[in-house]
């Protein structure tokens, strides 16, 4: 295992940070002035899905010095680990099989001498059925009418996958269903989803592992009393529930027959889920057949992935990139722009991907560790995006790396629509890349007093990402694309992805912290002097209402 308090001082690394000093100040004019076949050469395709890294500030010594770093701290041995269902993920003692989940039904993965592809497709099959039964209207709810909505009730990888995923694929959805989803344990969230349509036509996803997570079985326990009080059935709730979980124990007692639940395993982390039974919602919106293609995307990246060498791999290119501007660049935030409305969630589920998996502060033999981890990822799709931050990435002081990701082919019937679309992805990228000088602004008659200000000094960099068009198939590769663009970020960095403890202390101190708010009288407070003064003033609010 490589000694991540060492990495900085490694001969690769080192090389890299005298590389940087020497090109720092290289701009992407410079670049493309120098090789006129930039565009052409510095690119890669793998899944169906095509990269043009050419507006990156690197060179081929770059890249080069690159994949030494990323073969000098084992990343391909580590993925290969990753693949045979090795214990990876160190701090829980899990393998970490995502990619079991999109494996064919003739491949073969073992975890602890057990084949576990068999298991998959059990489950596979077993949502397939039921997709089909609500779909085609022979599962019915308790008064004998045909499901019309679906609320998927879940927190974190319970929902932001299926989300994301119904948002992007609606074109190819079931049109007479209607798909919510409720996470926040706001209460304006359940009312908000629940308050226009029909108990009698609604069916609930609960999504939880252990059928314990807070957020989760609230909203879900609110569910069930919204639901048995609209209909005035205390069995209504077995034919308007569905389990995802692996806790039968739990699932019986909140009333699910277990014969609708639906399990996956802990060598799957939540944020990696989409694609487990925890997809059950997209399978409903989709169908069985379009969550299979989403699945070959899957497994096309996940081969991409594995075989692909590292100067043609997608997901090393863009996790080395990634290396490359937060640790020697110092660029603390990445934005993700996806040029397709269908994909306004997928930077909200690049946030957790990202975010929970690489935001580590030691290496994986506990130490504290002297670099920067994971970026700050954010986006929102463009168009809407240029009329907002742009400028700031633009003409602003902070260098900010991007992913831009448009779609060749439309899903909507107005192509004219689409051409100015893909136009405004093409142009932004031109325009970071090299700007706009003074001198061309005076060429152009820009009046004297405006031109400072209407200066770009271009030079930010961008990945785009294209396809040909955005179906379930590539929405698979794409997703899987960032999953492993993650794991290279992770390996370089020594750390485990696929834990995120980070998340429990706030769990554990919200859990000590609500009885003090609603217990009748002051409890004694032993919180820091401003939370102890925040519950006595939302104590006080309460007191008023009474």
């Amino acid at each position: 295992m490589p000694d991540a308090s060492r990495l900085i001082r490694t001969q690769a690394w080192q090389a890299l940070k005298t590389h940087y000093e020497e090109i720092r100040a290289t701009t992407l004019r410079q670049l493309f002035a120098e090789d006129a076949t930039r565009g052409e050469s510095f690119c890669a395709r793998g899944a169906e899905i095509f990269l043009d890294y050419s507006k990156n500030r690197i060179t081929a010594k770059t890249l080069s010095l690159l994949f030494a770093l990323a073969r000098e701290r084992g990343l391909e041995a580590r993925r290969d680990a990753m693949f045979r269902g090795e214990k990876i993920n160190i701090t829980e003692d899990r393998a970490v099989l995502h990619t079991a989940l999109r494996a064919p039904r003739w491949s073969s993965i073992h975890v602890e001498g057990r084949d576990v592809v068999p298991e998959v497709h059990a489950v596979l099959d077993r949502m397939s059925d039921f997709a089909d039964r609500v779909r085609g209207g022979k599962w019915l709810g308790c008064t004998g009418k045909r499901i019309k909505n679906v609320v998927n009730i879940g927190i974190g990888g319970s929902y932001l996958g299926p989300e994301m995923a119904c948002l992007a694929l609606r074109p190819f959805s079931q049109r007479s269903m209607d798909f919510r989803f409720v996470s926040n344990v706001d209460g304006s969230d359940f009312s908000e989803a629940t308050q226009d349509i029909d108990p009698a036509e609604t069916l609930f996803v609960i999504s939880s592992k252990t059928f314990t997570t807070l957020e989760t079985m609230t909203n879900a326990l609110t569910a069930r009393q919204w639901l048995v009080e609209a209909l005035g059935r205390g069995d209504a709730v077995a034919a308007h529930f569905v389990a995802v979980s692996t806790n039968d124990a739990k699932v019986r007692e909140f009333g699910i027959d277990t014969a609708n639940m639906f399990g996956f395993w802990d060598w799957v982390g939540g944020r990696y889920s989409m694609d487990s039974a925890i997809g059950l919602s997209t399978m409903l919106a989709v169908g069985p057949q379009n969550f299979k293609e989403m699945l070959a995307g899957f497994h096309a990246m996940d081969d991409h992935f594995k075989t692909a060498p590292l100067e043609q791999n997608l997901p090393v290119l863009m996790g080395l990139l990634t290396v490359w501007y937060n640790n020697f660049f110092g660029a603390q935030t990445m934005g993700v722009m996806p040029y397709a409305s269908g994909l306004k969630r997928f930077p909200a589920y690049l946030q957790q991907l990202q975010m929970e998996s690489n935001g580590k502060h030691v290496d994986l033999g506990g130490r504290s560790i002297d670099y920067q981890t994971g970026p700050v990822i954010w986006g929102e799709p463009g168009t809407d995006a240029q009329h907002s931050f742009y400028q700031l990435i633009h003409q602003g002081t902070k260098l900010i790396p991007c992913d831009l990701i448009g779609f060749c082919l439309p899903l909507s019937p107005l192509e004219h629509h689409h051409h100015l679309l893909m136009a405004n992805m093409f142009a932004q990228a031109e325009a970071l890349a090299f700007g706009k000088t003074a001198e061309e602004l005076a060429a152009e008659g820009s009046p004297a007093l405006q031109t400072p200000f209407r200066v770009c000094e271009g030079n930010r960099p961008t990945n785009v990402i294209l396809a040909e068009r955005l179906t379930p198939k590539t929405l698979g590769s794409l997703v899987a694309l960032y999953e492993h663009n993650v794991f290279t970020q992770g390996v370089v960095w020594d750390i485990d992805s696929f834990d995120q403890w980070g998340v429990e202390l706030g769990k554990v101190l919200a859990g000590q912290i609500t009885p003090e708010l609603t217990a009748e009288r002051e409890p004694p407070l032993k919180h820091d002097s401003s939370t102890n003064a925040l519950i006595r003033r939302y104590r006080g609010f309460q007191g008023r209402r009474q």
